[in-house]
């Protein structure tokens, strides 16, 4: 699993989009918060370990402070290594990145001149948005499939 975060703006409100990748599946978790630090991150990845259905080896993530110290025994006490990517190297963490080239895209492109000032509301488009993306967007990398089509291919046949 990757896990990273990247901020989209509206004319009013900042949020910041946390994004978590299961690197088998492609699975992704996705959601905004409007403060980008350790408590956030902290809620974020509960918030992912609670929605995936399946568990959680390891995190790797940039060396952004919101993946600080905290973060990292947080993470520990669950029994969930961490690793961080080497400083000033993005594309270590790839899978995040084009993901965010793709919600660029096709997510925020059609947000483009509205104002979104609620958070729920903004997470709840965020919602549709990744459960098209996990269950219908057909991906390259998985040979056409989506991310829950590898997910139940590789739960029928882990190896």
């Amino acid at each position: 699993m990757t896990s990273s975060s990247s901020g989209e703006s509206g004319r009013k409100k900042r949020y910041h989009q946390y994004t978590a990748i299961d690197d088998c599946t492609r699975l992704r978790v996705l959601r905004a918060h409007p403060r980008n630090d350790q408590k956030t991150a902290i809620q974020f990845i509960d918030y992912v370990l609670a929605k995936l259905p399946f568990a959680v080896e390891q995190v790797q993530a940039d060396n952004g402070q919101q993946f600080g110290r905290t973060f990292h025994w947080h993470l520990l006490d669950k029994g969930i290594g961490h690793v961080r990517i080497k400083p000033r190297t993005p594309r270590l963490n790839g899978k995040v990145e084009r993901s965010h080239r793709i919600d660029s895209g096709e997510f925020y492109r059609l947000l483009e001149g509205q104002v979104i000032d609620d958070v729920n509301l903004f997470n709840s488009k965020l919602q549709e948005w990744e459960d098209d993306y996990n269950y219908h967007r057909l991906h390259g990398a998985l040979a056409g499939q989506t991310p829950y089509d590898r997910l139940r291919q590789k739960a029928q046949d882990p190896l």
